[in-house]
């Protein structure tokens, strides 16, 4: 026993199993999975949810009530490292027609068609790698990680970004 305790290199040997134990390798996990509905602060949900239906009136599109398009965000949603799914609008493509920057939209034809989502439905993506989809209304899965950052164009306005890891084709 006493020889244990002479031996720096054996003492050493217990205190280092210990830390490797305790240190956490990561591991390959999956992402956490970004619903569209947690982009939304309570109160703008709860307006969706007992907004009368929408009425269309004259030429005009019709049009969401201005109180859920203030695009106010969820502060907990700041830095969260997913992966959601979405449609794609794009903003910046190269001549060979890759995607490099791009607005993240729930539904089909968003910001195309009216009225367009409130601004927190709405994620600016940049994917420096660039994608090419064969028709808009493909959904892909974006991985990176979810900022609150407000991003005004003349397509729209988004109240959240993402510098996408990776951009692909939507399977369940």
């Amino acid at each position: 026993m006493l020889d244990f305790l002479r031996s720096p290199v054996r003492a050493l040997v217990p205190i280092f199993l210990v830390v490797l134990l305790c240190v956490s390798i990561p591991a390959h996990s999956e992402l956490r999975e970004i619903d569209w509905l947690e982009l939304m602060p309570a109160a703008d949900l709860a307006l969706l949810e007992n907004m009368p239906e929408l009425e269309h009136d004259g030429d005009g599109p019709a049009l969401l009530p201005d109180e859920i398009m203030t695009g106010r965000v969820v502060p907990e949603m700041s830095n969260i490292d997913g992966r959601i799914p979405g449609f794609v609008v794009p903003l910046k493509t190269t001549k060979d027609m890759r995607i490099l920057e791009f607005f993240l939209v729930p539904y089909y034809g968003a910001c195309i068609h009216v009225p367009p989502p409130p601004q927190n439905q709405i994620i600016h993506i940049k994917y420096k790698q660039g994608f090419t989809l064969e028709a808009l209304y493909e959904p892909v899965w974006v991985e990176g990680t979810l900022v609150i950052d407000r991003t005004e164009t003349v397509v729209g306005t988004s109240s959240y970004s993402m510098v996408a890891e990776t951009v692909e084709p939507y399977e369940e």
